[in-house]
């Protein structure tokens, strides 16, 4: 089975207004670059995107912010996106704000077949408003449902045929999350390898989660410099 496509545009053929996407990435580490654009490019939109955060300003998924093609986003956090914040507080963006732990778990359930579970995190904060809060052992735990989304976008380093990927090292972060809560998942790959070349430890994402697989160049931005004074002597 060859699941590479020519592009991340065939690779999202089908998708629809109104779709929910699991989107890797971690700030900009590790992010689904080709399928943004390609998103982008197709113009969907009222989509649901569960997502660590929603990019930055003009970059990553913060292009289909700026464009209005986000109706939701579930995220751990907002604060490098000015456009996000904006659309936050002005009240024209449905946000789901979620603990960064939780949403990992959450996204795991989801792709396990798990549709909820139990976490102290949240307890007596707005977190848990309007959920149920049961006691286990003398302690509150509050219910959280699994995410499982029509679509997932996931960025690896290597991968086959067959959909099979490696990721490298911080680029991991929530990508294996994603590519298990998709019913339709979309690789995008830096390098094709054939199949058999990845040894079983290196796979990280078992190609049964795969849909499609497409490859391509990564711009990779940093999203913060930070660097130190260059000392002398």
């Amino acid at each position: 089975m060859n699941k590479v496509r020519a592009s991340a545009a065939e690779a999202l053929q089908g998708i629809r207004d109104g779709a929910s996407i699991a989107a890797g990435g971690f700030g900009l580490c590790g992010i689904p670059e080709l399928c943004i654009q390609a998103l982008r490019e197709m113009g969907v939109r009222d989509l649901t995107i569960a997502s660590n955060n929603c990019g930055v300003d003009g970059f990553g998924l913060g292009v289909l912010l700026a464009n209005r093609q986000i109706r939701k986003m579930i995220s751990s956090y907002v604060g490098e996106n000015k456009e996000f914040e904006r659309q936050l507080m002005a009240g024209e963006i449905e946000v789901e704000l979620v603990p960064q732990g939780t949403l990992a778990e959450r996204l795991r359930a989801g792709g396990a077949g798990i549709p909820g579970f139990y976490t102290p995190t949240g307890v007596g904060t707005v977190v848990a408003e309007k959920k149920e809060v049961r006691e286990f052992d003398g302690r509150s735990y509050v219910l959280e449902r699994g995410i499982r989304a029509d679509w997932a976008i996931v960025k690896a380093w290597r991968g086959d045929r067959l959909g099979n990927l490696q990721y490298r090292l911080t680029a991991r972060n929530f990508n294996p999350l994603c590519a298990m809560a998709g019913r339709t998942t979309v690789a995008e790959v830096e390098e094709l390898v054939e199949v058999g070349a990845l040894a079983p430890a290196e796979i990280h994402t078992p190609g049964i989660y795969v849909r499609h697989v497409v490859v391509g160049k990564h711009e990779k931005r940093i999203e913060r410099r930070t660097t130190r004074p260059k000392t002398v002597g």
